[in-house]
């Protein structure tokens, strides 16, 4: 597996910086892809999306991650939603071209409830969704619930939740998915937070925590058959 620095161009003529992570048996135009977008407080180097990205590639799916603009910029809060949403299609655009047959969607909290929106939408085409922690509703109020966009996607979803995350109820999760008419997977994280970090007590290491939430991808990945 290869390792890629890339620069991603926008409709805006701004660039966003992206890695692609490379099978080294990868031919443009076969199999299945998978773009990772970060969450709201951090980048595309993310220790789990590093991780998951790399893993990925070694796994023989290769993936793109990148920067939102904001991050790019080195501002801190996100950029509006519109901008969120060119970015994430400026990416899907440049890897498309690039090489593999289908994409699958990820991203990291806002990463991936924006990816769901714009599939929503049908702003982006993406064989199936994965959520690193799905921002079912904002911290501490747990009546508004984001899942307008959840009931209206048409491909397979991969979830994953930590038993500690305050902006993802369990129980509220669970109800929701009971909801949906499309195939699901939801990979419980105990003792995790929205982050997926767990405490010194549950003797469990972060890679540790890190390398199941990339079996588990792969595992779903080639169930849904995503090869």
């Amino acid at each position: 597996m290869k390792t890629k620095n890339v620069s991603i161009p926008l409709e805006t003529g701004e660039c966003v910086s992206g890695v692609m992570s490379v099978p080294d048996e990868f031919r443009a135009g076969q199999g299945t892809g998978i773009i990772v977008a970060h969450g709201a407080g951090n980048d595309m180097n993310n220790p789990l999306i590093v991780f998951l990205s790399e893993g990925l590639g070694e796994a023989g799916y290769p993936t793109l991650r990148f920067n939102f603009l904001y991050k790019e910029r080195g501002r801190k809060a996100p950029d509006p939603e519109g901008v969120l949403i060119r970015t994430w299609q400026g990416a899907h655009e440049f890897f498309s071209e690039w090489g593999p047959g289908r994409v699958v969607a990820a991203g990291k909290s806002m990463g991936g409830r924006i990816a769901l929106q714009m599939v929503a939408e049908e702003l982006l085409h993406a064989e199936g969704l994965i959520f690193l922690g799905y921002p079912l509703h904002p911290p501490g109020d747990k009546e508004r619930l984001r899942v307008a966009h959840l009931l209206r996607v048409t491909v397979p979803l991969l979830f994953f939740a930590g038993t500690r995350d305050s902006l993802c109820d369990l129980l509220l999760l669970k109800g929701v998915l009971k909801e949906l008419s499309v195939p699901w997977d939801l990979e419980i994280i105990e003792d995790g937070d929205h982050s997926f970090h767990v405490p010194k007590s549950s003797g469990l290491t972060q890679e540790e925590i890190y390398g199941r939430i990339l079996r588990k991808t792969v595992q779903w990945l080639r169930s849904e058959g995503f090869h």
